[in-house]
């Protein structure tokens, strides 16, 4: 007796491919600790050239993070895409910051001077894509639509960081 296996269509094979591909990018879009790879910027992107001026002091930890540029994701707790986490150093600092692919994205910086990992507001720096206001009436998060800068190929931006 000789037992056959039955035969999926083509068409049913290919559908399950493409949602167990597409499972795949949607997990690995989010959260992505990376080096500081200046490389990445003399090549074709899609990346984000961050310079950041006035960094207070050279001591605790700077962090830059990649948000895609919409309400779901910006600034929202573990929706960042990429993340470098380096020493600080006095002055300017400068980070290349890799996207998924071209769009719309937001980058927030956050120098936490005592490097405790938690935020203090009488002490800590911020600053974002486009420099935007911070203040009291937005809680130091403005919208990402004043924070939104669209990347292609390899994008250049500066960033303020702002200290109480």
């Amino acid at each position: 007796m000789t037992l056959r296996t039955p035969r999926l269509p083509l068409s049913m094979i290919a559908l399950g491919a493409l949602a167990l591909g597409a499972a795949v990018p949607l997990h690995a879009q989010y959260r992505q600790t990376i080096g500081n790879n200046m490389a990445t910027c003399r090549g074709n992107g899609p990346a984000v050239l961050v310079t950041v001026d006035g960094v207070k002091a050279s001591k605790g930890r700077i962090r830059v993070q990649s948000y895609r540029a919409n309400a779901a994701d910006w600034l929202k707790k573990g929706r960042w895409i990429n993340r470098i986490d380096s020493a600080a150093r006095a002055g300017t600092m400068t980070f290349c910051v890799p996207v998924p692919s071209s769009g719309s994205y937001g980058i927030a910086v956050r120098h936490d001077l005592d490097g405790d990992g938690e935020t203090d507001l009488s002490s800590d720096g911020g600053g974002m894509s486009n420099n935007p206001s911070i203040n009291i009436f937005n809680l130091g998060k403005p919208s990402y639509t004043k924070t939104a800068i669209s990347v292609d190929g390899v994008k250049s931006i500066r960033i303020k960081m702002r200290y109480m």
